[in-house]
């Protein structure tokens, strides 16, 4: 399928993300270093950072209408910022510009030897707070919405967006990448949560990451479905059930994830996904919820092609913003996050809606 035949985009999607923005200095290394050693770079990169950036970026290049809330100050970094989301069609006229103040960025350590990297992060100062974004922008800002998206930053004036867009049923996404000041306040509005492989255990203390996410639907009755994302494994996605489904069969949610991975198909280097049927999935001592459980899988990126996976997540999230069923949203969100880990940065591989790597997924 050529470009030019790609299917139409199914409306003219806007999507509004409220977060936080960063420059990122990226130095790839041989190897990490040890304390008190001195070594060098084998290449060095500085772009445009922070969860919301780069997934509203990513939005962009997916061909959705990415609108974006956050805050830098009218210094170079955030001078930068600002040219860098709009050349990519990020509409940054919601933006704060302080003419204080130092704008966020953020050290960026990428290990050529074990793949990963380390993130050294400087927030920006003053922070955005909730008496800067008037009634007047923060409508203008939701007018035509179709998803809100929280990367959990900014939370006050997070959950001042929030508010407004669930009085106006507006679907909300929010991230839940780590414990955050406010988080738990944006939770209890968001329709859609995603997760780092972490998180979910740590805030419900349940034994395993699966009973975990039965804990969250549970404590969550807005949440229609909440993703864990858990890197070169793929991902984890329950979504409750619109009917309730009081004839399904009853089943322990962690021997239902287990045999869903046993008919997985390893041999695939494509994201795929499978999943349950509707079910009652039970997690002892927590409860039972209706619906169904999916296992998405990772793109096998052979070494050689692998760089940098800054803002995996990010590009992820970007990709679910989209809008798709989830039998093709796992396997797409997957493919554009692996196409992002080609090159160094979280911006710079991020797709466009033509590349040929995302047609069989469109």
């Amino acid at each position: 399928m050529s470009s030019d035949s790609l299917p139409p985009l199914p409306q003219n999607l806007i999507v509004l993300g409220c977060g936080q923005v960063a420059v990122d200095f990226l130095a790839t290394v041989a190897s990490f270093p040890n304390p008190d050693d001195k070594i060098r770079s084998t290449s060095l990169k500085v772009q445009g950072g922070g969860n919301a950036g780069n997934a509203s970026t990513c939005a962009a290049r997916l061909g959705l209408n990415p609108r974006l809330i956050s805050k830098v100050s009218n210094d170079s970094h955030g001078k930068g910022i600002l040219e860098e989301l709009e050349a990519d069609g990020v509409d940054t006229s919601f933006f704060i510009v302080s003419e204080k103040g130092n704008s966020s960025f953020t050290y960026v350590i990428v290990d050529s030897q074990t793949k990963t990297r380390t993130c050294i992060h400087t927030p920006g100062y003053p922070p955005l707070i909730p008496e800067e974004l008037s009634q007047s922008s923060l409508l203008s800002a939701l007018d035509g919405v179709n998803m809100v998206y929280f990367d959990g930053r900014h939370h006050e004036t997070a959950l001042v967006v929030a508010k407004e867009a669930a009085r106006k049923n507006i679907p909300i996404l929010v991230e839940a990448e780590r414990e955050r000041e406010g988080l738990d306040d944006l939770l209890d509005f968001a329709t859609y949560a995603i997760c780092s492989a972490k998180f979910p255990q740590a805030w419900t203390e349940a034994p395993s990451f699966s009973s975990a996410l039965i804990s969250m639907l549970l404590r969550l009755p807005k949440l229609k479905f909440v993703i864990g994302t858990l890197g070169e494994e793929g991902c984890i996605m329950l979504e409750r059930s619109v009917n309730g489904g009081s004839d399904a069969e009853e089943m322990d949610v962690q021997c239902l994830l287990e045999s869903l991975k046993l008919i997985k198909d390893d041999s695939k280097t494509i994201p795929t996904c499978i999943s349950s049927v509707e079910t009652k999935l039970s997690a002892n001592g927590i409860g039972t919820i209706t619906g169904r459980l999916f296992v998405g899988t990772a793109e096998k990126i052979p070494p050689s092609e692998l760089v940098d996976t800054t803002g995996a997540g990010d590009a992820f999230i970007g990709a679910v913003l989209y809008g798709m069923p989830p039998e093709k949203m796992l396997p797409f969100a997957a493919q554009v996050a692996a196409t992002g880990c080609r090159a160094l940065g979280a911006r710079t591989g991020l797709p466009l809606r033509t590349d040929p790597r995302l047609v069989s997924f469109l």
